[in-house]
């Protein structure tokens, strides 16, 4: 949703459909209402988490559109959360928890009773992102820049892990 307010400003508004599961039945995609009946040369274009993506796709090939004519947009990512544990601290929170190895920060604040916003779980999103406080991040994202990764002050919990032996975050 990012560039909600840009796509309904733009000239061709008129086609575009944004659904978002949260805000009840009526925004929920439903492919009879929210798809234009197929036609030659007609082709839909599909981006979001792949649950939606896969309820588009679906949908639109039950009311006729060729397979062909069905493009998706992926921003997926391979997650790596091997290495060494390290703690994390929730300054906010007040809670410090270990990260194991193969295990994410989002899991293991969330054993520990912390939620934290998270969508992707992929690094691409940039919904999980959270301030550092201390210590290094081992950036395993695509959402951060380069500039960015440099500064060290941000990190996403879904796939970043840590260099310096304890985190301490903003939450």
């Amino acid at each position: 949703m990012a560039f909600a307010t840009d796509l309904k400003a733009a000239p061709f508004s008129p086609f575009v459909t944004m659904c978002v599961s949260t805000e009840g039945a009526e925004k929920r995609f439903n492919p009879a209402r929210d798809l234009p009946p197929p036609k030659a040369g007609l082709h839909l274009f599909v981006c979001g988490p792949s649950s939606l993506m896969d309820a588009v796709a679906e949908g639109a090939k039950a009311l006729g559109y060729a397979s062909a004519n069905i493009h998706r947009e992926d921003f997926g990512a391979d997650v790596d959360l091997t290495g060494d544990s390290f703690e994390v601290e929730a300054r906010r929170s007040g809670k410090t928890v270990l990260v194991q190895s193969g295990q994410s920060i989002i899991d293991a604040l969330s054993a520990a009773g912390i939620a934290v916003n998270v969508s992707c779980e992929e690094g691409v999103c940039g919904t999980c992102l959270t301030d550092i406080l201390y210590g290094e991040a081992d950036h395993r994202d695509q959402y951060l820049t380069d500039e960015e990764k440099a500064e060290g002050d941000l990190i996403l919990l879904c796939c970043s892990r840590a260099k310096s032996p304890k985190l301490v975050l903003d939450i």
